[in-house]
């Protein structure tokens, strides 16, 4: 029983990391083009997104983050055989680079909160889908539980990257007429 109430804490951790993460990069987006703004505009936006930002970032992303990892971390104490199947193997390497995506956002958190914007927004969006990337590889991992269809998730991923950049384009197309 106490497994079940683990994982229902994991999965539910794991969703509003997700959350954080997807809106945090919005919020670098806003925030990077509030920069570009002339004053008393620039000013009043950056500051505003800096605050929406932050409490995004301490209450909710980073919290998240933590939570995911020790629920997670209690599942595999609760099932070490779970530590024997190769496609956990996969899924957690998956999760490291989550991890590594989320230190990433933290760097460009912490550029923005100091009026710096080192990237452009255009990049930001295509940035932002990396997680909707790791999201998919992660979840169809742990329910097809299969490295081998992985292989074939995984040339659905690029296929679905490809389309993203697309649809990056187009929006990016329409936002200039």
């Amino acid at each position: 029983m106490a497994y079940l109430y683990v994982k229902s804490l994991h999965l539910i951790f794991i969703i509003t990391w997700f959350a954080g993460l997807f809106y945090i990069v919005r919020l670098f987006i806003y925030h990077t083009e509030a920069l570009a703004k002339d004053e008393p505009n620039r000013s009043i936006l950056s500051d505003q997104l800096g605050i929406m930002s932050k409490k995004l970032w301490y209450i909710i992303t980073w919290p998240s983050a933590v939570l995911t990892i020790f629920f997670g971390t209690t599942l595999i104490i609760i099932q070490p055989n779970w530590l024997q199947q190769p496609f956990m193997h996969v899924k957690l390497f998956f999760v490291l680079l989550l991890f590594i995506y989320h230190l990433a956002c933290h760097k460009i958190y912490v550029q923005l909160q100091q009026g710096v914007a080192k990237h452009t927004s255009i990049k930001l969006r295509i940035f932002n889908e990396i997680a909707t990337l790791l999201l998919f590889a992660i979840i169809f991992l742990i329910v097809l539980k299969n490295e081998i269809n992985w292989i074939w998730g995984t040339l659905g991923l690029v296929s679905f990257a490809i389309l993203l950049m697309i649809a990056i384009r187009l929006y990016k197309k329409i936002r200039q007429k």
